[in-house]
């Protein structure tokens, strides 16, 4: 055994300044004795075999040092909110900086020491550490016993060190080899106390001290940052468990409060770095906020979120407390909480969420928060300011998860409203509270978020590809608002200078529809006469689809539609059309025919015409061969459109004229009798009525074929069919023909083969 003076020698720098704090405390407060210092320090130190007898004979062997960090961590004032703080040392700044916080240097301690400062509470500035669970250590366990021949076993020479695999689960320390100091594990629940345990003895540098009834565990590792993070790891795990017990067997809501911000503070402040950190706690509240929901008054809702808000900014929700936010979101959608604490949150979520199909109610939490954001004043305004803050200042945004997350949460949204519509009763439907609910707004709100994102240039591309294979529920496609509403960010889309971005306007393949053709007049989401349709197609002729590829694919199958605008004086289906022509897109002859004289009945377009005939020796051949022999307008023509085709052209050689599903009337029978050779006429489901029937019997002595199939025409108007001898086919199917109408018909009419009168008094 070495002598007290010996061990005097060793350790005169820690002895001196141990003198010196009981100095300073002597001039600040009441004398302090060497016992009363020795009050200070840890119960387990006083009973460490040597530790005792030293200090009161003023000959210490070694010294554990303590400081308050944490202490701010548990304001419930337990023994293991203190004993979490026991983490400096002389050792530890071996291996971290010297303004580290968790381990400092000899004279930095010993500057501290002199000038009766307290030790630096541990903060985020300082070294960071992994969590362990698993790790190679050496063993030492102290007695606590005072008889003479425990001491002596437990003296430093002759202690004895086993080595060891732990573990670190929730609930307590295990060896991989139960046996030895490890035979049993060593439960959280029963440790008082962890800390450093400094040592200057070159075997016994680096170690752990764990404080139990019976005496203490000491874990050596090979330098102090290895040292520290164990102690931060078991520090942490027993803290969890201490914080799962209180919140779980707590009924008072203030305790509850209490704990939950203590649990988040340990949470944010510990130096270690680990997913669990974060998660572990996240998943204990997700628990308790479903156990809890019954005794819980909802007044706490509040207190609850500004708690946790801080540690959901570090990382994702738990779908449990994803569906707590969400409740309350969907329940007070003006609060102040709402925008003043979620906007970080969704944030998070917005910019590093990968996959929404795995977290479903994240994204339903993500929509009910955009939902609220409308539901503020001016909540437009609110909208733009959110996309805006979440893109940044800069041209182009800086997380390229944002663009894809929010179109994900916009077109979720759309599906869910539409599907929302579909589940009504008849009951809702006839509802007026129902049908004057915020149903359209909350549409609205969604489709106004992709065209704030379509003002952003950098994500334009990126938006028209996730929109071109037309992502939306088919009774969207056909319901007005929602086609009236997209309408400006297909037109960005349209417009963009990009060949990239304004040909996603056409199908994800050849065989497929896409915008181009939705929005064709006629189209299912056609809801003004084909406007943003000729936008569409004014901007692909302008740069890169003018070819002749591009017009017998898309504008060839459309033609009708074409010679509807550009009979109505649009330039852009003018400049097609001549395209058409131009690039041979039309094979069929009668088509051509219909193409020129369509762009001949109005000013401009005979202009373009002129031009182009002088550079294509084929338009002038095909113009000296007089008009078309076939004919048909495109729904949605009127008498107007009629009139004037029929007013500019040379139709003398038209046989075949189809006016079916058009919007025509009986005045447009002035223009039909100036056809003498028309043969075939098509009237089916139009309102061409007993007036125009009359007329086209006087005139049209040739007509063959009439279709009257779904028109309002009467006996009164039908008996006037009997001065048109050459009738061989006649539709009467689904109009007001009675059956003595009929038989006369039959008589008076020798040629006729054919006479459809299904769903007629006659049938």
């Amino acid at each position: 055994m070495a002598s007290n003076g010996e061990m005097l020698s060793s350790f005169r720098w820690l002895t001196r300044k141990s003198h010196s704090l009981i100095n300073i405390r002597d001039r600040q407060k009441t004398p302090t004795t060497t016992s009363d210092l020795s009050t200070t320090l840890p119960k387990s130190n006083i009973a460490l075999p040597g530790f005792h007898n030293n200090l009161k004979t003023g000959e210490p062997r070694c010294l554990v040092l303590k400081n308050d960090i944490k202490r701010s961590m548990s304001s419930s004032g337990s023994e293991e909110s203190s004993s979490t703080s026991r983490q400096s040392s002389v050792d530890s700044s071996s291996s971290s900086s010297s303004n580290s916080t968790d381990g400092i240097s000899g004279p930095d301690l010993l500057e501290l020491l002199g000038s009766n400062s307290s030790l630096p509470s541990c903060c985020s500035l300082g070294p960071k550490f992994k969590l362990v669970h698993e790790g190679d250590v050496q063993v030492c366990r102290l007695n606590h016993s005072r008889t003479v021949m425990n001491k002596i076993l437990s003296s430093k020479y002759l202690r004895r060190w086993e080595s060891h695999h732990l573990y670190l689960s929730n609930t307590q320390i295990t060896s991989k080899t139960p046996c030895g100091f490890m035979e049993e594990a060593v439960q959280y629940a029963v440790i008082e106390d962890v800390y450093v345990f400094v040592t200057c003895e070159a075997t016994q540098k680096y170690c752990v001290c764990v404080d139990l009834p019976e005496g203490s565990l000491l874990l050596q590792v090979n330098n102090a940052y290895v040292r520290d993070q164990w102690l931060n790891s078991i520090t942490w795990k027993r803290n969890m468990l201490k914080h799962k017990k209180l919140l779980a067997n707590t009924r008072r809501p203030d305790v509850f409060i209490k704990e939950l911000k203590s649990l988040v503070e340990m949470s944010l402040t510990t130096p270690l770095q680990d997913d669990c950190i974060y998660n572990s706690p996240l998943e204990l509240i997700s628990e308790l906020l479903q156990e809890s929901s019954v005794w819980l008054p909802k007044s706490l809702n509040e207190d609850i979120i500004s708690v946790i808000c801080p540690l959901l900014e570090l990382t994702s929700p738990t779908p449990e407390i994803c569906e707590f936010l969400t409740t309350y979101c969907t329940e007070n959608p003006r609060s102040r909480i709402v925008l003043e604490m979620f906007t970080p949150i969704i944030q998070r979520i917005l910019k590093h969420n990968m996959d929404f199909g795995k977290y479903p109610k994240t994204r339903v939490f993500v929509q009910e928060y955009i939902q609220a954001l409308s539901y503020q004043n001016d909540g437009r305004k609110v909208l733009e300011k959110f996309i805006n803050s979440i893109h940044g200042v800069s041209s182009s945004c800086p997380h390229p998860r944002v663009l894809p997350n929010l179109v994900s949460v916009c077109l979720a949204a759309v599906y869910a409203l539409y599907e929302e519509k579909r589940n009504w009763s008849i009951e809702d439907r006839n509802d007026v509270s129902v049908l004057n609910s915020d149903w359209e707004a909350r549409l609205v709100s969604f489709i106004y978020i992709l065209e704030l994102i379509s003002i952003h240039e950098d994500w334009l591309p990126g938006l028209s590809q996730l929109l071109q294979p037309i992502p939306f529920p088919d009774d969207a496609l056909s319901h007005s608002l929602f086609t009236k509403s997209l309408k400006p960010v297909l037109e960005r889309i349209a417009a963009d200078p990009r060949c990239e971005v304004h040909l996603m306007v056409l199908g994800i393949r050849d065989e497929k529809e896409g915008w181009l053709h939705l929005y064709c007049p006629g189209g299912v989401a056609c809801e003004d006469d084909g406007d943003l349709w000729s936008h569409m197609i004014q901007h692909l002729l302008q740069c890169c689809c003018r070819r002749r590829r591009f017009l017998e694919q898309h504008l060839s199958k459309q033609v009708g539609p074409c010679m509807l605008r550009a009979l109505r004086d649009d330039p852009a289906l003018q400049g097609a059309l001549c395209a058409m022509l131009e690039l041979e897109a039309v094979q069929n002859r009668d088509l051509q025919l219909q193409i020129a004289t369509t762009l001949q009945s109005t000013t401009q377009g005979k202009q373009l015409y002129a031009v182009l005939v002088q550079r294509q020796q084929h338009l002038r051949e095909l113009q000296q061969k007089g008009g078309p022999r076939k004919l048909t307008l495109p729904s949605r023509s009127t008498d107007a459109d009629v009139a004037k085709l029929l007013s500019c052209g040379s139709f003398g050689n038209l046989e075949c004229l189809s006016l079916a599903f058009t919007q025509v009337t009986s005045a447009c029978a002035e223009h039909l009798i100036k056809l003498p050779a028309l043969r075939y006429l098509n009237l089916w489901s139009t309102q061409f009525g007993d007036g125009g029937l009359r007329l086209i019997s006087e005139h049209l002595n040739k007509l063959q074929t009439l279709n009257l199939c779904e028109t309002p025409v009467s006996d009164k108007g039908l008996q006037c069919l009997a001065n048109m001898k050459s009738l061989r086919k006649l539709n009467l199917n689904s109009t007001s023909l009675s059956a003595q109408t009929f038989e006369k018909l039959k008589q008076k009419l020798p040629a006729l083969q054919e006479c459809d009168i299904r769903y007629t008094d006659a049938w």
